[in-house]
């Protein structure tokens, strides 16, 4: 399959360069793997709610946060990489919770 960015975003024909289509493909694969990051943050905060409404505590408690805290931590990153420095918008879509947020760039506790 062959991807053409759009002209609007070809500014002096860089798609005919090697250079250009090569950029248009790492911005392509920067959206998508943004994409995952995001499911993988949606399933771990669903996890810790799931798990905190059936009354899970202890080990079991701290494990869900800090796997929700690991997946909102490489978002964060791969944000950065790709340029979007703001986390607040992303703390606001998907809720995430303080406790979370306490734990990002930290080791889990636990093995």
């Amino acid at each position: 399959m062959t991807v053409r960015p759009p002209s609007s975003l070809n500014p002096a024909n860089m798609a005919v360069t090697g250079l250009g289509i090569l950029e248009y493909e790492l911005m392509s694969e920067r959206a998508s793997t943004l994409g995952h990051n995001g499911l993988k943050v949606e399933a771990a905060l669903a996890a810790l709610q799931e798990g905190e409404a059936k009354g899970k505590h202890g080990m079991e408690h701290e494990r869900l946060v800090d796997t929700a805290a690991q997946a909102v931590w490489a978002m964060f990153i791969h944000r950065e990489i790709c340029g979007l420095r703001n986390g607040r918008d992303v703390i606001q879509r998907y809720g995430i919770p303080n406790k979370v947020l306490a734990r990002l760039g930290a080791s889990p506790r636990h093995p």
